[in-house]
Order: C-alpha cells, then structure tokens, then sequence
C-alpha cells in the first residue's frame, strides 16, 4: 500500500477518533463550581484544552491504525470471513 493511502486512513481513524475522544473529561462549570460567562451554554466546558484532546486523539487513532495495518499486512480478517454471513441461500444460489 502506498503511503498517501496510509496517510488518508490514519486521517480517517484520526477524526473517527476525535468524536470519540471529545465528550470525555469535560466538567461544565455548574460542575466545577465555578460562574458561568453570560450567554453561556449550560452545556459548555468551563475549560477548553484543544491541546489534550489533540494528543488523546492521535494515541487513540494510532492504536486503531496499527491494528488496522497489522490485520493489512497478516489478513486476520478478510472479505473472505464474511462469506457465511452474506452469502445467498443454497436455494438462490446458481
């Protein structure tokens, strides 16, 4: 495989990975105890560290590609694995 393809798949596990990781370890500051900024959202964090959830997210993101790439390279899991599941009956088989 060549590396641009690599480099797009762990693009992709990489934002797969950020909507995983964002709802976690985020306190609101009803939660903290601390006031709110007027117009705030109830639902907001009291704060915003892009910087962590950035790191979190690529650590996640590069075990899920280096599991994809190991399964790649060993073929743990082919198309062929999914055969008896989506294969026609014997009856509608020609």
């Amino acid at each position: 495989m060549r590396f641009t393809s690599l480099l797009a798949i762990y693009f992709l596990f990489w934002f797969l990975s950020l909507f995983v990781v964002l709802p976690f370890g985020v306190r609101t500051s009803d939660e903290m105890g601390k006031d709110r900024v007027p117009g705030q959202a109830d639902s907001a964090p009291h704060e915003f560290r892009p910087w962590r959830i950035i790191l979190r997210t690529s650590v996640v993101a590069a075990i899920l590609f280096g599991l994809f790439y190991a399964n790649y390279v060993n073929g743990w899991i082919t198309v062929r694995s999914f055969d008896a599941i989506f294969s026609p009956p014997a009856e509608f088989a020609e």
